[in-house]
């Protein structure tokens, strides 16, 4: 059975984060010949293209982790009606310099969860235009527009609702078939 490795980036830093709560929780959805690992970003400088040839150790690790993965799973808030800044500086170190970046031809999925009623929808749409343009194949239906309330997640982290962990389920079918398919393993 093939051992496929998902890079796993949450744009968000809080500790409490409903984001790496719903990463978490979809994670656990995954079948046994998928292993997911975090990848830190809250330590990476910001984006310096000076830095182009000298890059720094945390950024070579992150780079390290997306190169040897078989995929990204992205799991982003919404922060003023766009992708949260350390997500969007995580992404500017490891898809440079030009030309050499950890992202191409890296399928990816993209989900978020958010406190408002339209979850993470239009974070979501500026991140597929530029996961687009950094040549990532991305998983496009179903979307996961999660809006949490009190009581979605128990004290484990686990989605309590029935209903929403049925559709969770079935995203991380599709996506898990995506990723089969992209590596052609």
């Amino acid at each position: 059975m093939s051992q496929y490795q998902i890079a796993v980036i949450v744009g968000s830093l809080r500790k409490d984060s409903i984001n790496r709560k719903l990463a978490d929780a979809v994670i656990r959805l995954a079948p046994a010949e998928f292993t997911f690992r975090h990848s830190r970003i809250d330590d990476l400088p910001l984006y310096n293209q000076d830095d182009d040839g000298n890059q720094a150790d945390a950024v070579k690790r992150l780079k390290n982790e997306i190169s040897t993965a078989d995929g990204v799973l992205f799991a982003t808030p919404e922060y003023n009606r766009s992708i949260p800044g350390v997500l969007k500086n995580a992404i500017d170190n490891a898809s440079r310099p030009y030309g050499q970046s950890a992202f191409a031809g890296k399928p990816a999925g993209v989900i978020g969860a958010s406190i408002g009623s339209i979850g993470t929808a239009i974070s979501q749409q500026h991140l597929r235009g530029v996961l687009a343009y950094l040549d990532m194949p991305t998983l496009g239906q179903p979307e996961v527009f999660v809006h949490v309330g009190d009581g979605f997640f128990d004290d484990a982290g686990n989605v309590v609702s029935e209903g929403s962990r049925k559709f969770l389920q079935g995203w991380v079918d599709k996506y898990t078939a995506w990723i089969r398919k992209q590596s052609g393993k």
